[in-house]
């Protein structure tokens, strides 16, 4: 599948922005937007898309990082198979994605692509995401605070997904995900099932691939750890935490005399219809 090239306009735009996004090979899980499971029974292709559309309209409107929400270009939440066993989290976009709304489209997602036909697979086999979904802008660090501040659809994406396998590119999402100050260096090419939000998965830190673009001799580092992957992959699903009950709100009783407080109360109703 390729994810480059001009897209059609209007309603055609829209439906071919999906289908590269989210193809429909999709078997779907019972889980929501917000990362809540609502039934026992799978979801649909089309619901899992369109849990994904309120996912990402949520994402597009986040103003969370003030400055990031005003230097982006768009949002780049994240593309692939949305039933994909294998699971990718770099770090940002950078100037490339920032303009085409996609990850890893510049130098290093084709070396990306390239690592992954050597084992057997394609890009569109895989969902490909980050732990910001907006630039810094000149392609800076992530800020402790925006990392926090996003990470959030990251949690939810992971929780509709539902990879087999999370591999984490570098430093940075490497540490997020582990909850770890760990770097990738003394990390990488080491798997170990952690439980990220609701889900347990299989944590498998390797370098980013611009690693290899501005040091040649990573290329066979990295090579090694993308080998190790289809094992990964055959064996079996993590054991799921089990899932954490839901606790009825406490009713308060709030006399009639007493109308800032009934305001606030009316506001509580309404937020508990989302």
């Amino acid at each position: 599948m390729s994810y480059l090239g001009p897209a059609p306009v209007g309603d055609a735009g829209r439906e071919w922005l999906w289908e590269r996004l989210y193809p429909r090979n999709v078997r779907g899980y019972p889980a929501s937007a917000s990362g809540v499971r609502s039934t026992i029974e799978p979801m649909s292709a089309d619901e899992r898309r369109e849990e994904l559309k309120v996912l990402l309209q949520e994402a597009r409107g986040c103003t969370r990082c003030p400055q990031l929400a005003s230097t982006r270009a768009t949002v780049v939440f994240g593309a692939g198979n949305a039933d994909a066993d294998l699971m990718f989290v770099g770090e940002a976009p950078g100037a490339n994605e920032d303009k085409q709304g996609l990850p890893f489209v510049g130098s290093a997602g084709k070396l990306l692509e390239k690592l992954l036909g050597e084992i057997g697979l394609a890009r569109a086999d895989v969902f490909i995401a980050n732990v910001l979904k907006c630039r810094p802008p000149g392609n800076r660090d992530p800020h402790p605070t925006e990392i926090e501040a996003c990470q959030d659809y990251l949690w939810r994406q992971i929780d509709l997904i539902q990879p087999l396998v999370l591999c984490t590119l570098g430093n940075f999402s490497t540490k997020l995900l582990r909850g770890d100050p760990t770097g990738i260096t003394r990390l990488h090419g080491s798997a170990e099932v952690r439980v990220i939000g609701p889900r347990a998965v299989r944590l498998y830190p390797i370098y980013h691939p611009a690693a290899a673009l501005y040091t040649p001799s990573m290329l066979d580092t990295l090579r090694a750890d993308f080998a190790r992957i289809p094992g990964l992959l055959a064996q079996p699903a993590p054991d799921q935490p089990e899932p954490v009950p839901e606790v009825e709100p406490e009713v308060v009783q709030v006399a009639a005399a007493e109308p800032e407080v009934e305001e606030s109360v009316r506001e509580a109703d309404q937020l508990g219809l989302f």
